[in-house]
């Protein structure tokens, strides 16, 4: 049987009772097509599930206690340089399926696309509402920190200390000769088609990344993406 979910966040929910937004009550009611009194679940994209009862008025929902979901094996995070709108949202949508928790787009040297501060905002809020939407069809009750574009710097320097970063790139060692290390997280840093520049490579370098191979044949970018985080989830996580 098909469980029918619903992501709500934290501040909607107050001990037995949520509230729903607009776009919930219009997914339950005019989509999924579901009465009141039927049941469903929530998530609260922080790590917590509840069985729901939909409301009189699909005002509310009654819940039961908040369970929480078993951790992933590996805190990953993907780096993945800016693309085209389309690849973009490819990318957040199968790196939130295979269990990512931070996603955090990069303008690259040979980036073909270039956002200003406001239109990175916005195509970040895009990009979180699509890995919420991936979360909800995929079973995860937490939903990836989806980050608004930054310089490749800033977003080395955002990840924690002690972070395992590999920088995907071609003639890089084959992941599967590093060895775990009890990371806080493990970071994927993957270019744009054209791949990243020396500078881009050796400034990965100096912050700690390892150069990381996929193989013989050259992959699109959005590929490459995917590709590094299954192999991430594989070596370190909770797909080995």
């Amino acid at each position: 049987m098909t469980v029918r979910r619903v992501h709500l966040p934290p501040a909607r929910i107050a001990g037995d009772r949520a509230a729903l937004t607009e776009e919930a009550r219009h997914y339950l009611r005019d989509v999924l097509r579901l009465a009141a009194g039927a049941a469903i679940e929530v998530f609260d994209g922080a790590g917590g599930a509840y069985d729901a009862t939909i409301g009189p008025g699909f005002e509310a929902l009654a819940l039961g206690p908040r369970r929480e979901a078993p951790r992933a094996g590996a805190e990953i995070a993907l780096l993945f340089a800016l693309s085209k709108g389309e690849k973009m949202d490819l990318v957040v949508q199968k790196a939130t399926e295979l269990g990512v928790a931070v996603i955090a787009p990069f303008a690259a040297e040979r980036s073909v696309v270039r956002l200003e501060a406001e239109k990175g905002a916005e195509r970040a809020g895009r990009w979180r509402r699509i890995a919420e939407e991936a979360a909800r069809q995929c079973g995860r009750a937490d939903v990836p920190d989806v980050l608004a574009p930054a310089p490749l710097a800033a977003a080395l320097a955002a990840l924690p200390p002690g972070a395992a970063t590999f920088v995907f790139h071609p003639g890089g060692a084959p992941l599967a000769t590093a060895t775990p290390t009890g990371a806080p997280v493990y970071a994927a840093v993957v270019g744009p088609e054209g791949g990243l520049t020396p500078g881009e490579l050796e400034a990965c370098e100096r912050a700690g990344a390892r150069r990381a191979g996929l193989g013989p044949r050259v992959l699109r970018a959005e590929t490459a993406a995917i590709a590094s985080v299954t192999l991430l989830q594989a070596r370190f996580g909770d797909l080995g």
